[in-house]
């Protein structure tokens, strides 16, 4: 089934997994022209059927095969846990669908690569939901750097904490379903010194377990062909503020806590009085990556210029360098 020819039209949607990420994430269409959530789908057709009720969707589904098989929808948003991402999206690109999949991408590169490869093949698009890119402060912050009003940009600086009782049995904690401090919180770190500094040439990590072999910490060192540095830090054991420092040799942009969805940055230039931009998002602030997708989808794109399939890729292999170097491994898991 090939994909609805491009134009000015609403875009349906359809959301695999009906947990937390996609009740906070249905919750932005009403911000965004052109976009409707139209059907869910979930292993358990109670659930689905729950979560269509109070969100009001038209359609539910008991499978993920059938969700992605369904006519009446144009894109697929995957917000199950991370070892599902890759055989979900695979199923929806073989039905012609396109996809925004839920960071982590995968929980290996094999896994990612092989997405993007489908997707590229079926001439469908394709994006990774890392909605911290697409805030405004954060397109804003991008502005100042591209005018060089922050000079030449030589280091990001950022940590993403946050503390949580530790319990094998849970999502952010079970090997089986992706859990750690990296695939969890390090891909925000990852992604925001990729957006401003681009591919690292080495990187360097050091980081601790929990008792089940996940990992609880995480600290990185990056270094870039430019000479700039990243040093990055995760843990799901410590509390921490959560922000990110650009540094130029004209000054620096401190993005406010928590960084991975802000709404201020306090530019430091030499000479001159710090001025803050703020720029609240629209709604939770998923409405502007649900934006970004359906305007490329609406204009037979297949990939995103703010957040390229290959920046997702260079994340997916710092994530796999990363949790190989602390003793972790993830397996993509076969569509259930």
């Amino acid at each position: 089934m090939e994909q609805r020819a491009a134009g000015e039209r609403t875009i349906r949607w359809g959301i695999a997994g009906p947990g937390r990420m996609a009740q906070n994430f249905v919750k932005d269409f009403v911000h965004v022209d052109g976009a409707e959530a139209y059907a869910v789908g979930s292993r358990n057709l109670e659930r689905a059927q729950a979560f269509a009720t109070k969100y009001g969707l038209p359609q539910a589904f008991g499978s993920y095969q059938e969700l992605c098989a369904s006519p009446e929808i144009d894109v697929v948003y995957i917000s199950t846990p991370h070892p599902q991402h890759k055989a979900i999206a695979l199923e929806a690109i073989r039905n012609g669908k396109a996809v925004l999949v839920e960071k982590a991408f995968a929980t290996t590169l094999a896994g990612a690569q092989e997405v993007v490869d489908a997707a590229r093949e079926a001439k469908v698009f394709a994006m990774e939901a890392m909605w911290t890119r697409f805030q405004p402060v954060v397109q804003a912050l991008h502005q100042v750097v591209d005018e060089g009003r922050l000079g030449t940009i030589l280091g990001v600086q950022g940590d993403l904490y946050a503390q949580r009782d530790f319990n094998p049995d849970d999502r952010l904690f079970a090997k089986e379903l992706g859990g750690g401090a990296l695939l969890d919180l390090g891909v925000y770190v990852l992604h925001f010194a990729q957006d401003f500094l681009g591919n690292p040439s080495s990187m360097t990590v050091d980081g601790t377990l929990y008792p089940n072999g996940v990992d609880a910490q995480a600290g990185m060192v990056l270094r870039y062909e430019t000479g700039a540095l990243a040093t990055l830090a995760v843990s799901l054991q410590a509390a921490g503020p959560g922000r990110i420092v650009v540094m130029g040799d004209q000054g620096w942009a401190e993005v406010k806590p928590r960084f991975h969805h802000p709404d201020r940055v306090v530019l430091h230039r030499k000479g001159a009085t710090p001025r803050t931009l703020a720029l609240a998002p629209l709604g939770t602030g998923y409405s502007h990556e649900i934006e970004e997708v359906t305007r490329c989808i609406q204009q037979g794109r297949t990939e995103s210029d703010i957040l390229p399939l290959d920046d997702t890729l260079s994340v997916m292999a710092q994530l796999e360098q990363a949790l190989n170097a602390v003793g972790v491994k993830h397996t993509d898991q076969p569509l259930g």
